[in-house]
């Protein structure tokens, strides 16, 4: 019987090395790479206040995985796996959606803290667009992203 540990003392040593380095590359998540995607959405030339952003993909990312954010004071920074970490290369239609809903009705049926869930279904069904709403559907929106290798800037400008 050959002992491994007594003929290649270093053997385990670099073993165990290449193992914690291939399990340092790349994220959890098992995705391939994704890129970094940022940018502006500006509404009649100024700063979309909030909503959210939509990449979803047309047939031709290495996925078929959209990509999301929130809008804040105009800015994003898209997330698809884990928070932050951009989009797969490809292209996509975009859409973008910002509305305020009134809570009135929710906060005034609270109990013990939360609000009933027929309550906030209706103020959600009910919320005001603040954008024309042809910006959060896929075939009307008219928005096309294209995602590279390396970092992007999508800057993208609502018109009524």
């Amino acid at each position: 019987m050959i002992r491994f540990r007594t003929y290649f003392p270093g053997a385990i040593t670099a073993l165990s090395a290449a193992i914690l380095l291939l399990a340092g590359c790349g994220d959890s998540t098992g995705l391939a790479k994704r890129y970094p995607v940022s940018g502006k959405v500006t509404y009649n030339g100024a700063p979309l206040a909030k909503g959210n952003i939509n990449f979803i993909p047309t047939g031709t990312t290495e996925s078929d995985r959209a990509a999301t954010a929130p809008i804040e004071d105009g800015q994003y920074t898209l997330t698809t796996a884990t928070e932050n970490d951009g989009a797969f290369p490809g292209t996509y239609a975009v859409t973008i959606t910002s509305t305020e809903v009134d809570l009135a009705e929710v906060k005034a049926n609270m109990k013990g803290g939360s609000g009933r869930q027929d309550d906030v279904l209706r103020a959600t069904r009910n919320a005001k667009s603040l954008i024309p709403t042809k910006y959060g559907l896929p075939d009307q929106s008219g928005l096309k992203a294209e995602v590279k290798s390396g970092s992007n800037r999508c800057d993208f400008e609502l018109k009524d």
